[in-house]
């Protein structure tokens, strides 16, 4: 059986073999492709009907009620629904488990109390972990644990748990940079800057790992920068990958540590790689008017004036989209570019978002939907547009289940009054077969008790015997001589049958009892056919008959479910704009300002290099 590890999709063995029951295979099918709606769909459905059966023994489900309602708790928590998913850990905490998965839930617990800013609550359930943990969770339980401590406010605490971490294969390049961070705010400087010297040079395979190893050497470079260490922080920020994703801030910070050094020279290098990237991101546009002012200093005043120049022209274009994104927002373009399904099939559709030319509005948005705050507002608001649509299918599924019924009743409703006129003949001459066997059974129970040997005469002994009673009777008028020598020959051939019936009871008892097996066989054929028919005339009628009730209690349902899905999506989409147009709007501002110092400095940087070039004629 399988129940998930949370850090990954890797099953956790707690049977040798895979469910036999199909639909919680299919529930795991849909959970391995990331599906999680749909393995909840399927498993819910599959757990509610096992715990409404009679005999839930047997049940293909039997065998893993407890493995599939640990799986619900996690796929509930993997599509969000942690309040539902709480509680179903919670109940297989309680539970007779074994011990294993009550520690793989405690865990889960923990991080959904973490992941809800509950970080005593998250502590007090990684406390209930004891004995033997799943091998695939061990590393995950000590790097949530330090990240709770880390998260309240207790970075002493949590440096212990970083330290073992070190070396852990999946979580030692983050353990690494979560140390010298825990080092820094518990006031270890010294140590917390060889810690981050050591995690920014850490060997890294993976984009995550390179991507915290280029963080920590930008905290590092940061860090050394505040205290004014400008010469020591250069090292650390060029060690930043000119690809990845601190890249910017790094080449924004390096420039500026060399201003701080009065090294202009220097930090033109950096500016001038970042002032042609992106002019969205921030720090590029930072550059763009570091750049040209860098120039100056250098008294390169005629190459500053034509840098101002092009970040003015940038500002300028880019305040005019800024408000035509704000105007696109409004108007509800900016949600409907969210919703693009061809767009969200790809893992990196919020980076290809910035691809579509009809929604400028998304163009400034990576560092807003990066935000951890905004992305559960809008993973809410994607789950709701998800919701929506498969609740329409379903609706419209329902015209088909219509149609289904009543192609159902028009193939029976024809054929039933002949078949049921055919069978009501059929119907009486089963019964009477049916009671001459249950005589037979009788009759053969009392011969084993009170032996009856006439009982087993034959056709034609039985007629003999009825004949030899008609003659008897006959003889009451003849006369005595007569009845007398005729009825002696009437009790010598009575006697002659009985004798026979006698010595042959035995035997004829044993016939009896072999034929007697053999119609028991043949009436069980009769009464499973009969049976059969029973049923498929009840499944006849059951195939189109008590549809309607549910079907409409369905559509109702449905119905009301779309309504609070959209207006649940229509807050929740309102919230998402007005944070979308916050940012937007301080964008626009700080360009604003941006603009009007490169306005100035333009200005002034002519003005220096009309002087500077009046004094270079002077002199020739």
């Amino acid at each position: 059986m399988l129940a998930f590890a949370l850090a990954g999709l890797v099953p956790l063995t707690l049977n040798a073999e895979s469910p036999t029951d199909m639909y919680f295979g299919e529930a795991l099918y849909y959970a391995h492709q990331g599906q999680y709606f749909e393995a909840l769909e399927r498993l819910d459905a599959e757990v509610s009907q096992h715990q409404g059966v009679d005999e839930p023994e047997l049940d293909t489900l039997y065998r893993y009620i407890a493995d599939a309602e640990f799986s619900l708790g996690d796929f509930e928590l993997r599509y969000r629904m942690h309040h539902r998913a709480g509680r179903a850990i919670r109940a297989v905490l309680e539970g007779a488990v074994d011990e294993t998965v009550r520690n793989d839930a405690a865990y889960r617990l923990a991080k959904i109390h973490f992941q809800k800013g509950q970080a005593s609550d998250a502590l007090a359930a990684l406390d209930r972990i004891e004995g033997k943990i799943p091998e695939g969770i061990r590393d995950d339980i000590e790097f949530l644990r330090a990240n709770i401590l880390l998260a309240s406010d207790r970075p002493g605490d949590a440096i212990a748990w970083l330290e073992a971490l070190e070396n852990s294969p999946r979580f030692g390049g983050f353990a690494s940079y979560n140390l010298g961070v825990a080092l820094l705010k518990d006031g270890q400087r010294t140590a917390a800057i060889e810690q981050l010297a050591k995690a920014g040079q850490r060997e890294a395979r993976t984009p995550d790992e390179l991507a915290i190893r280029d963080k920590a050497n930008l905290v590092l470079g940061s860090v050394l920068i505040e205290t004014d260490l400008y010469a020591e922080a250069r090292p650390y920020l060029n060690r930043v990958r000119l690809d990845g994703p601190f890249s910017n801030k790094a080449l924004l910070s390096a420039g500026w540590a060399s201003v701080s050094d009065e090294n202009y020279e220097r930090a033109v290098v950096p500016w001038s790689i970042l002032a042609d990237r992106e002019v969205t991101d921030p720090a590029t546009q930072e550059a763009m008017l570091a750049l040209p002012f860098a120039y100056g200093k250098l008294d390169v005043h005629g190459r500053a004036a034509v840098y101002y120049g092009r970040a003015l022209d940038a500002f300028g274009t880019e305040i005019d989209k800024l408000d035509r994104s704000i105007d696109s927002i409004r108007e509800g373009k900016f949600l409907e570019a969210l919703i693009r399904e061809e767009i969200r099939r790809n893992q990196d559709w919020v980076i290809r978002l910035r691809s579509l030319p009809e929604a400028p509005e998304t163009y400034y948005m990576l560092e807003l939907l990066a935000s951890h705050d905004f992305q559960t507002g809008l993973q809410n608001y994607l789950d709701l547009a998800d919701l929506h649509r498969k609740l329409t299918s379903w609706k419209q599924g329902f015209d088909s289940f219509d149609e289904m019924v009543g192609i159902r009743r028009g193939h029976y409703e024809p054929l039933l009054p002949s078949v049921d006129e055919e069978f009501r003949a059929l119907d009486s001459r089963i019964r009477l077969r049916t009671e001459q066997h249950r005589m037979l059974v009788k009759r053969k129970n009392d011969l084993l008790t009170t032996p009856r040997p006439e009982f087993l005469a034959t056709r034609e002994e039985q007629a003999l015997l009825a004949r030899l009673e008609v003659l008897d009777a006959a003889l009451e008028d003849a006369d005595e001589a007569t009845a007398r020598r005729y009825r002696q020959r009437i009790r010598r051939l009575r006697g002659s049958i009985f004798f026979t019936l006698q010595t042959e009871y035995h035997e004829r008892l044993a016939r009896f009892d072999a034929h007697l097996t053999e119609l028991n066989d043949a009436m069980a054929i009769l009464q499973a056919a009969y049976d059969e028919y029973v049923r498929t005339r009840q499944a006849a009628t059951h195939s189109y008959e008590g549809y309607q009730d549910p079907l409409d209690g369905l559509r109702a349902r449905v119905d009301q479910s779309i309504t609070t899905v959209l207006r649940l999506m229509a807050r929740q989409g309102r919230d998402l704009e007005v944070a979308a147009i916050e940012e937007l709007t301080a964008r626009r501002s700080r360009l604003a300002n941006y603009r009007d110092k490169a306005r100035f400095a333009l200005a002034d940087s002519y003005d220096r290099a009309t002087q500077q070039q009046a004094r270079s004629g002077e002199l020739q």
